[in-house]
């Protein structure tokens, strides 16, 4: 294979060449590719883990644990294809015969995410994913860690020496990644990112001429509701939980729970603001978020109706680190529930939330049912209390993951998984980005009728 950097139309050209050899490889062989990609970043772990400390700032240890999600979403894959069963053939005989198999769709543009430099990025679980259905794979780099990325694509192209050559290259800058969703030969994109990025590759992917489907991660807020059982006898441990959680990672997860609801009176401002004022700061990703961040938190701060319950607002003379270099502070607000307005709904992506203090049952049940599609929900109450009931009718709806009595950071990958929701968390709902049902979004079922043997699509799978 050539250099994995390239120009766009030059990726894309090796990609659309290399789609049906690739694509017609035997699964053992496909599978071993995804096993040699994970050999090889296992490899150069430590190599990998400095350059992206360096570059993010995000701390060795979380990194470590990321680059090990990262080989084993690769080693799922790998298993998951030589098993066969992603194929979900239906074989019915009678007249006329019917042979329905799940085909690969054709290249597919990955868009690296900021916040996992690793699980979300280059050799990510979108790369894998899209290798693992058959698929050709062309990576726009995120700019917040270029020397990683740059790095991660050489060992990954190391790992696909044998493979056709355009099987996976990297492309690099804002015009690249604007020109690859338009590309002729990409069949699919897989976006993670902010929504404003996100909506305006979504549009361009639709205006086509030939509309692709786009799956892109987008914002979410993840509500937390706690009922007013569950702060009376546990609220001590759920504000621990809720700080360690909107903190974790800066603030910078996408399952980050930007809303905490609270029963009013429920004497817990002592507990939320301990561990935030005592939180440690941290750099954001890019000075891009960081930007985004202070003028987000500011702009809460100045509502009439919000107030800072902890912490520190960024750009204000009590904390100087609204400067772009600077790190901000945990932050937390408050705000009443009758006061929610769909403005308040928005996710501030870095470690900043809004604690909603409602007054009566119906007020939280309204709010829950007014929530914005999120990745995640979030449920804490007390001995199967009726209410409990209630909240889940109204936002199963709205998230595709419903958590009872935990937290939503921290996400597993797993068949079970579901990591999706309806927008503005996604564009495909439907669809899940971890877990090994992500295959789904890069595979299209076709029926062959009265198919001769000797043409049979799963001829030379296995």
């Amino acid at each position: 294979m050539t250099d994995p950097i390239t120009t766009v139309d030059a990726a894309c050209a090796a990609a659309g060449r290399a789609f049906e050899p690739f694509a017609a490889l035997p699964l053992p062989e496909r599978a071993a590719f995804l096993d040699g990609i994970a050999d090889r970043l296992d490899a150069h772990a430590a190599e990998l883990v400095e350059l992206a400390a360096e570059e993010t700032g995000i701390p060795a240890g979380r990194l470590t644990g990321e680059m090990a999600r990262t080989t084993g979403q690769l080693r799922l894959f790998a298993n998951l294809v030589r098993d066969g069963g992603f194929l979900d053939v239906v074989a019915e005989d009678g007249e006329p015969s019917l042979l329905r198999v799940n085909e690969p769709i054709g290249p597919v543009a990955v868009y690296a995410a900021s916040n996992f430099p690793f699980a979300f990025s280059v050799a990510g679980g979108d790369t894998a994913t899209a290798l693992a259905a058959g698929c050709p794979v062309v990576v726009k780099a995120h700019p917040g860690h270029p020397r990683t990325s740059r790095r991660t694509a050489e060992l990954v192209h190391d790992a696909l020496a044998a493979a056709p050559e355009g099987t996976f290259a990297l492309v690099e800058g804002f015009e690249a990644g604007v020109e690859l969703v338009g590309h002729p030969v990409i069949r699919a994109a897989a976006f993670t990112g902010s929504t404003r990025g996100g909506r305006a590759l979504f549009d361009l992917a639709n205006a086509r001429p030939d509309p692709i489907p786009f799956y892109g991660e987008l914002g979410s807020v993840n509500p937390v509701f706690v009922t007013r059982a569950a702060a009376k006898a546990r609220g001590e441990e759920i504000a621990a939980g809720f700080t360690a959680s909107f903190t974790a990672n800066a603030g910078q997860m996408c399952t980050k729970p930007g809303l905490l609801f609270l029963p009013s009176g429920h004497g817990l401002e002592e507990p939320l603001r301990r561990p935030v004022e005592e939180g440690v700061r941290n750099r954001l990703l890019t000075s891009g978020i960081h930007e985004a961040y202070v003028a987000g938190v500011s702009g809460l701060a100045e509502r009439p109706e919000v107030r800072v319950l902890a912490g520190d607002v960024p750009g204000t003379a009590d904390d100087p680190a609204g400067d772009p270099a600077g790190d901000p502070a945990p932050v937390l607000f408050a705000v009443a529930a009758r006061d929610l307005t769909p403005e308040l709904w928005e996710e501030h992506f870095g470690p900043a939330s809004l604690v909603v203090e409602y007054d009566t049952d119906d007020e939280l049940l309204a709010a829950a049912a007014a929530m914005p599609g999120s990745l995640t929900a979030t449920i804490h109450t007390e001995g199967g209390e009726p209410l409990a009931r209630d909240l889940v009718a109204r936002v199963r709806r709205r998230a595709g993951r419903i958590v009872f009595d935990g937290w939503p950071t921290g996400v597993a990958v797993t068949a079970a998984i579901h990591h999706g929701g309806p927008w503005p968390a996604t564009t495909a709902p439907l669809h899940t980005s971890v877990g090994t049902a992500a295959i789904r979004r890069f595979l299209v079922p076709v029926v062959y009728q009265n198919v001769p043997d000797s043409l049979s699509p799963l001829e030379g799978r296995s």
